[in-house]
């Protein structure tokens, strides 16, 4: 907003008939105010990720030979997921798969949960390796999970899933209201991604050694978002009955660089804007005898890596959902709780 000079200083030290003045200009739009009618209150999402280098990063681990033999943790934890839509007891008409990937979830989608079937990648070579089972329709879309919706229509979708994708997104709350957009009333949302305490080992040994050598720190580890902050931000989204748990996967690997080495197959390297782009050798190996000293196996072979998952399902509100009751409408006291199990009191 800019004011000429003169007009500003006379609002502040004049009588009030100036002060409204400017406030007519600035309705009116006149030359006293350069801008303007509508302002915008609402901040900007900070970039944190760099999406293209994300995607160079996927594009780099599908072209792998061996891209399979990196797939445990995805493939694990897509498992997981997809049973936990197996446990919605309806049939959802149109599905959206957001960050597909290698098709970690999509594979285990049966044709009598899920009628047809979007999927959404922004790595073409990993949507390609994308399989789903017989009988679902299939439809794949080469797109930024954070823009996904431009094709969608709103109130079109009754499921979103997403396996271990949404942790690489800039705008969650953003793309958490998109999500919402498109799905029906009464439409669910479950997904999984991975929380704050992932590969806390490796950032604690990349800290202290970098500590040692250089007396400072640097983002080695890409930040995650936290379970607490989760559901703070799917109730800002607008979902509502919300279910949100956590769960850890812990690897054995020989060394620390093993663990690297599947980090880049898996394409979940770093993809921070402020990452460092060079790692110095002796930095590395300070690293490594800090992770071993510190995150030793039981059996003094290998080192362990924690990969924290947390799950998600939300609702879309709807009329027709179950309700709490009003305060004060029940009939059974709390402490009679054990005469109702018993089946003393109905």
């Amino acid at each position: 907003m800019v004011f000429p000079v003169r007009t500003y200083f006379s609002a502040i030290f004049s009588p009030r008939h100036t002060r409204k003045y400017l406030l007519e200009a600035f309705r009116n739009n006149s030359p006293a105010c350069q801008c303007g009618n509508k302002r915008n209150y609402s901040f900007d999402p900070v970039n944190i990720f760099d999406r293209n280098a994300k995607k160079l990063q996927r594009e780099r681990a599908a072209h792998r030979e061996d891209v399979a033999l990196y797939d445990y943790i995805k493939d694990e934890v897509g498992y997981r997921l997809a049973d936990r839509v197996f446990d919605v007891k309806k049939q959802f008409k149109t599905a959206v798969d957001l960050g597909a990937n290698r098709g970690f979830v999509s594979k285990h989608i049966l044709a009598d949960t899920v009628e047809h079937l979007i999927m959404t990648e922004m790595s073409p070579n990993m949507l390609k390796c994308a399989e789903s089972t017989p009988g679902v329709q299939v439809t794949k879309k080469e797109v930024d999970e954070e823009v996904f919706n431009v094709d969608i229509e709103d109130n079109s979708v009754d499921l979103v899933i997403s396996n271990l994708s949404l942790h690489w997104i800039n705008d969650l709350p953003g793309c958490f209201t998109r999500i919402r957009d498109c799905l029906k009333p009464d439409g669910v949302f479950m997904a999984s991604l991975f929380g704050g305490e992932t590969l806390y080992e490796l950032r604690s040994a990349l800290h202290l050694a970098e500590m040692e050598r250089k007396g400072g720190i640097s983002p080695h580890i890409s930040p995650f978002a936290h379970i607490r902050d989760i559901g703070g931000v799917l109730n800002r989204a607008g979902f509502t009955m919300l279910t949100i748990d956590t769960d850890e996967i812990v690897v054995g690997y020989p060394t620390v660089f093993e663990l690297m080495w599947d980090l880049q197959g898996m394409a979940e390297s770093n993809a921070a804007f402020n990452r460092p782009l060079h790692i110095g050798r002796d930095i590395l190996i300070s690293a490594a005898a800090i992770y071993e000293d510190m995150y030793k196996k039981k059996d003094d072979v290998g080192v362990t890596a924690t990969f924290q998952v947390i799950y998600l399902v939300a609702w879309k509100p709807s009329p027709d959902q179950p309700k709490a009751l009003q305060r004060g409408s029940g009939q059974v006291s709390l402490k009679d709780i054990d005469q109702v199990v018993r089946g003393k009191i109905k």
